[in-house]
């Protein structure tokens, strides 16, 4: 599965002549890029033998993205008589991306190259409630501050990604009813940040970029997973396939707001009573600790109190662990993937969380889904959000469908 898959499903990620869109046209030059992104350089005459086309066809396709930076030189092949071949590779440094994860009260920005290499990063506190105005021309100028700090021009911008900390209509770049962040609701967000930036802005739900950037970084040959991000609130990203699976309504995963039996009735931010978020997210474990006599502001404050020692919290966060267990095992049962990645604020305490997930998945799912689970830590940590967002906006701009209006515009 190719990472174009990621946000091109059925189109980009297809291979030959179906990548452009049109099953009967002849690849072009967004097909030649997606097969030099592997990172193998290859000659004019192995692109014609892999996708068919003339050899006068590759090299009028190879200059045009030779003239527009995504690709060089690397060097040449062994001669088998004659002068030795170019052989040609794709340039990840030619054009930068710019990231950003919004979250209830923070805000991450990264500028990255065209692999989702990170090559800046600029971190603030910033409260989303200030409303969509405020808080996305603050992400436009601090990004566009990176950019100029690391010396690109506006001119090598590929585009903006970003994630937000609620339900997001994915294809309109628009926030869908989200809980936590009055004044967004069908904001028309990637067209405001667009008429500031002018290059293409991609939005998506942070727990969905989350899990892209754990695919890109740390599982990209495992097409089906689960990203669960535990901190205030609690969500899963769900890669299916190798394409991230959104739901009717881009509201897929939003597994924070499943009922489970150990919540007694507690009230949840959502209006019900009784969701997985109301016992196990950071808010509900502070709030549970502080009752004990175990002061704790937030979700930062229990990993705190975990690291010293704290029985209570780590008891907290145990019992977490496997309310989020129970709602997991139905979802392994239904969804049957291959590898489950815990991550947010909460999951940095330690294994406590992690093994009563472990503990109640492996007890309640069904043996033959279980049997090559892997249950495991996020690897890329907190910087999961930007290189999603990045990928998420590579993806789309270095399709076979993007690449040729890119290259034209060179």
């Amino acid at each position: 599965m190719t990472e174009d898959a990621l946000t091109e499903p059925g189109g980009a990620g297809a291979a030959g002549p179906r990548a452009s869109g049109n099953p009967t046209a002849a690849p072009g030059a967004g097909t030649l890029l997606r097969l030099l992104r592997d990172g193998r350089p290859r000659t004019r005459s192995e692109l014609a033998s892999v996708t068919g086309l003339a050899r006068s066809t590759v090299t009028q396709r190879v200059d045009a993205l030779l003239a527009g930076g995504l690709i060089g030189p690397a060097g040449e092949a062994v001669s088998t008589g004659g002068r030795p071949p170019t052989t040609f590779s794709f340039r990840p440094e030619a054009r930068v991306v710019l990231a950003a994860d919004l979250g209830a009260t923070h805000a991450r920005l990264a500028l990255t190259d065209m692999s989702g290499t990170v090559l800046a990063e600029d971190r603030a506190d910033l409260d989303i409630a200030l409303g969509p105005e405020p808080v996305l021309d603050w992400v436009v100028e601090h990004g566009l501050a990176l950019l100029d700090a690391a010396g690109r021009g506006t001119d090598e911008l590929l585009g903006l990604g970003m994630g937000l900390p609620g339900p997001v209509e994915h294809s309109a770049g628009r926030a869908v009813n989200p809980p936590i962040m009055p004044g967004w609701d069908h904001f028309d967000v990637s067209g405001h940040v667009e008429r500031r930036i002018e290059r293409p802005v991609l939005v998506d739900n942070d727990v969905n970029i989350m899990a892209v950037g754990e695919h890109h970084v740390a599982w990209p040959d495992a097409d089906h997973l689960l990203f669960v991000k535990v901190a205030t609130g609690i969500g899963c990203g769900i890669v299916s396939e190798g394409g991230v699976y959104r739901g009717a309504q881009g509201a897929a995963g939003d597994i924070g707001h499943i009922h489970v039996p150990n919540a007694r009735e507690l009230p949840c931010r959502c209006g019900n009573t009784g969701c997985l978020e109301a016992v196990a997210g950071g808010h509900a474990l502070a709030e549970a600790l502080t009752a004990e006599g175990v002061p704790a502001a937030g979700a930062r404050d229990v990993v705190e109190l975990s690291r010293n020692g704290s029985i209570p919290a780590l008891r907290a966060l145990r019992q977490a662990g496997r309310d989020i267990g129970e709602v997991l095992a139905a979802a392994v049962n239904m969804f049957n993937p291959s590898v489950i990645v815990i991550g947010g604020v909460l999951a940095q305490a330690g294994d406590h969380l992690l093994a009563g997930a472990r503990e109640i998945i492996y007890q309640r799912s069904l043996p033959l889904a279980t049997e090559n689970l892997r249950i495991v830590s996020s690897k890329a940590g907190e910087g999961a959000g930007v290189v999603g967002a990045a990928v998420m906006v590579i993806d789309h701009c270095l399709s076979a469908r993007h690449v040729e209006t890119l290259v034209a515009g060179a």
